[in-house]
């Protein structure tokens, strides 16, 4: 089966030669949940923004379910539901007459229903009657939301769609994304939220500074590049980590009360019952250990620290 989107070699450069992109490389399936992290700058929105047609490509060839963006702009553009960063609505429009508008941009008949159950899917059917401009910040983002579901769009992109957003639309966002994902709806997304990347994404693509430097199922990241963290609570404070322990990557925390010990759980030896004689053989006592697994949030902070 055809990924439900492909970019090939896309690169932008502005003008002024400031290279946005680099030849980038991506398919996307059906029904898949992707994220798309990377620091500010990294050209996540720029990608997102040549795809829905938005920003012109310098080079390269973008298909959505098919359809060529360039060449044919219109039934690509068709499928497509994008919620962007910065919000514009009409601020003098009511909720339901913005969502009603934005369906019957696309060509869309007139579906009441239809209209109402996404309203309600966003907390928004109570405020239906109201002037944008009489909305809070978290709500107008909820209006945003419902504009781009309003033409029933098989690819839905949605670029940071919860910064700086209340918790409760945080959780209705997520719970509407997996309703989405269910009837077939392809999600990508953008987020500073790696957790949230970590718990709802199929996959995730790490960009940074134009690059796209990995592609990879989230739980398959996680095992291949995550670690362990043993972190050790000593009985009394330690103002400096014994020079016969130098042989081990221990870190000393700022209280001097944990000694930390990052390693590959997949490793075949992963040094911990050493470690643990060689505390003893220093006399170095601890009162408790405690493992925890390195989160998406680390990965990715490590892998664009390992390129700077």
């Amino acid at each position: 089966m055809s990924p439900v989107l492909s970019v090939s070699a896309v690169t932008k450069t502005y003008k002024s030669g400031v290279v946005a992109l680099h030849p980038i490389d991506l398919a996307v399936e059906k029904g898949e949940i992707f994220a798309l992290l990377g620091p500010n700058g990294a050209g996540k929105t720029t990608l997102i923004s040549i795809i829905c047609g938005l920003v012109s490509m310098t080079s390269g060839r973008v298909l959505v379910q098919g359809h060529d963006i360039v060449r044919a702009y219109r039934p690509a553009r068709a499928v497509i539901g994008l919620v962007p960063q910065e919000i514009a609505l009409d601020i003098f429009a009511t909720v339901e007459d913005s969502v009603r508008f934005s369906r019957g941009l696309f060509g869309k008949r007139a579906a009441p229903g239809f209209v109402e159950q996404v309203l309600r899917d966003l907390s928004l059917w109570d405020k239906r009657g109201a002037r944008v401009i009489e909305l809070s910040g978290g709500m107008k983002r909820r209006v945003m939301i419902a504009k781009a579901l309003s033409h029933e769009p098989d690819i839905l992109f949605l670029d940071e769609p919860t910064a700086g957003v209340d918790v409760g639309l945080r959780r209705d966002m997520w719970d509407l994304v997996r309703r989405l994902r269910d009837r077939g709806v392809t999600i990508i997304l953008t987020t500073h939220y790696i957790e949230e990347a970590e718990e709802m994404a199929d996959r995730v693509g790490v960009i940074d500074l134009g690059r796209l430097i990995l592609v990879e199922e989230t739980a398959t990241l996680m095992r291949k590049l995550g670690k362990r963290r043993l972190s050790i609570t000593l009985q009394h404070r330690m103002g400096a980590i014994p020079a016969m322990l130098s042989c081990w990557p221990l870190r000393l925390d700022a209280e001097g009360e944990h000694l930390v010990y990052d390693f590959d759980a997949n490793a075949p030896d992963t040094g911990m019952p050493r470690l643990l004689r060689d505390l003893d053989a220093a006399g170095i006592d601890y009162k408790d250990l405690e493992t925890s697994r390195s989160s998406l949030e680390d990965i990715f902070v490590g892998l664009v620290e390992g390129r700077a």
